[in-house]
């Protein structure tokens, strides 16, 4: 991974290098390994570089003829030698097929494009600056419309930090974080700073977006007709190809490992892929009873030949790092799986620069029991997604949230298209906001954290196609969703036990809110952010109940934000103080 920002503005204006340096600043925990700017009119280019491919001569901005690029991804190109059985990757690190696809193609070169990526190309001769990020959303890029043109960066902190942006909330999108845990859509809870939508592409010129395009992630059309044989020989080329992409590194790799199918699938490739044992890593937490899946996941990794490596994640270690890891969510989510991934990619880079993870799996397979809920008709107990938000029917804010559900209904509208089934609607719904303002925003910024570039295999254009429009019955069976999946591990690698029922991945953060709630409930209770949104006495009484799930969860979004807006909203730097002392 990498950072990228400049500046697209109008005619006779010129790139403030002061604007520019503070926004490399920001962003060079993306990119230790270098910068590199572009100068050009009323255009400036500045990336920060994390090598991971082509380490000597990979460093950019890059050109081709009257064309300037910089780039924060991979994209991939592949060749498949049948006689030999194997596949031949290779990663274009140069990005001139990007540069000599623009030329060729104008703003729909992405759609020949594999890979993950936020791309800024400067195109001299028309004086166009276009911006585009990958289809599934993995990797970050925001912009902001300023009277003088338009600013962009891979995170808004950077905009911030230039000057550029004043940091205010917009009250829509904190409504969102607070019942959702994430935010939806373009604008992000930073009045004045948007999201490069996945898949879209713009085009800017003379400091105004002139232009659109947006592509998709999921095929289109209706559930295909397709064997049950067929379907996995094409699921087991798919997934070969697509491991085989995201693990080409010329620095070491490894893999997130939990006790799941997705990540185990990804385990079970990679051991077939590589003749040198798996770096896998697993965390697991000090409290009892909790849901901890390093048996799972060591059981699986012994099978597979990995050298596997447990974290242990106590309540002391998340008190003393948590501002530190709240304040990298600059684009808010209030994912508690935060925390264990904040602490992975630490011990993690102590081994690899490059990781493996399994998000992705349960939207692109049909994973989630409320995929199996929004498939039933309402007479039979089915129900919208997401329809009940994180505060209802707790009397602890001051006015009750009403329309923190419209951008989930916009995508609902927006992704039923026609012969998708309630299954594929359900999981389009996921792919278009949770899946990349959720699951990918926490990735990309707790390994960024750590100088560590996560890579999905599952969001892959190869795997979306071989599984997207498979029946519904190759993915939900007997009340199971991933079955395809399932069934393929129970084959290639059935030390995974699939068919084990889904455990689900949790943070005992309630109970640990809770042992701390005389402390840390009048701590949070008087932040200025919190008096404004819940009534008096509410959020100690709040915090006293986290041991309940309903109230934990509470609890955790409120602390998130508190600390969140203290570090974003009032400026107050997180390093070396634990969360009392921080919020004291």
């Amino acid at each position: 991974m990498c950072g990228l920002a400049g500046l697209a503005l109008h005619p006779g204006s010129a790139p403030q290098m002061a604007a520019l340096e503070a926004m490399t600043s920001a962003l060079a925990h993306r990119g230790p390994d270098g910068a590199g700017h572009h100068l050009a009119g009323g255009v400036a280019l500045a990336h920060t570089r994390l090598s991971i491919i082509d380490l000597v001569t990979g460093d950019q901005p890059l050109f081709a003829g009257g064309a300037a690029l910089v780039a924060n991804g991979e994209i991939y190109n592949y060749r498949e030698l049948r006689d030999q059985n194997q596949l031949v990757c290779a990663t274009q690190s140069d990005c001139e097929p990007p540069l000599h696809l623009y030329r060729r193609d104008g703003l729909r070169f992405v759609d020949s494009l594999r890979g993950m990526y936020a791309i800024a190309l400067h195109d001299r001769a028309t004086r166009r600056l276009v911006l585009a990020r990958d289809p599934f959303g993995i990797k970050p890029l925001y912009i902001a419309e300023l009277p003088e043109g338009v600013a962009f960066a891979s995170e808004p902190q950077a905009l911030i930090a230039a000057g550029l942006v004043k940091p205010r909330v917009r009250e829509e999108e904190r409504e969102e974080l607070l019942q959702l845990q994430f935010t939806t859509g373009a604008e992000t809870i930073f009045e004045g700073i948007r999201r490069v939508l996945p898949g879209e592409s713009l085009c800017i010129a003379d400091g105004r977006i002139v232009e659109r395009h947006r592509r998709s992630a999921l095929p289109e059309g209706p559930p295909e007709n397709i064997s049950e044989e067929d379907a996995l020989t094409r699921l087991d080329r798919a997934l070969e190809e697509s491991v085989a992409l995201h693990q080409r590194s010329d620095v070491p790799y490894g893999l997130f490992l939990s006790g799941g199918t997705d990540s185990a699938a990804i385990l079970a490739m990679m051991a077939r892929l590589n003749t040198n044992p798996v770096m896998a890593f697993t965390a697991g937490f000090d409290v009892k009873g909790a849901a901890d899946e390093r048996a799972a996941a060591r059981h699986a990794a012994q099978a597979a030949g990995a050298h596997h490596v447990e974290v242990q994640v106590t309540e002391e270690m998340v008190w003393r790092h948590l501002p530190e890891i709240v304040g990298g969510m600059d684009d808010p989510a209030a994912d508690y799986a935060i925390i264990p991934t904040w602490f992975l990619a630490r011990r993690a880079r102590e081994d690899v620069k490059v990781v493996l993870a399994g998000e992705g799996g349960d939207e692109i397979f049909g994973g989630y029991g409320r995929y199996r809920a929004a498939m039933r008709p309402w007479w039979l107990w089915g129900r919208a997604m997401r329809s009940r938000g994180a505060f209802d029917r707790l009397d602890v804010l001051r006015s009750p949230p009403r329309s923190w559900r419209d951008g989930i209904a916009a995508s609902e509208t927006e992704v039923a298209t026609e012969g998708r089934t309630r299954l594929q609607t359900a999981q389009a719904v996921d792919v278009a906001d949770w899946l990349p303002n959720d699951l990918l925003s926490k990735l990309d910024r707790c390994l960024m954290a750590h100088g560590v570039e996560g890579r999905t295999p599952f969001l892959d254009s190869g795997v979306a196609e071989a599984v997207f429009r498979l029946p519904d019955s190759l993915k939900v069976r007997k009340n199971a969703g991933k079955w395809l999946l399932r069934e393929w591990l129970a084959r290639h690698f059935p030390a995974s036990e699939p068919y084990r029922p889904k455990q689900g991945f949790t943070v005992p953060i309630g109970a640990w809110i809770a042992r701390r709630a005389d402390r840390l409930g009048p701590l949070v209770a008087r932040q200025p952010a919190i008096v404004d949104l819940c009534l008096p006495g509410k959020v100690e009484s709040l915090f006293r109940h986290a041991g309940e799930k309903r109230a934990g969860s509470a609890a955790w979004h409120l602390l998130f934000y508190a600390i969140w807006y203290r570090r974003h909203i009032e400026g107050r730097r997180t390093e070396d103080s634990n969360v009392f002392d921080f919020l004291a």
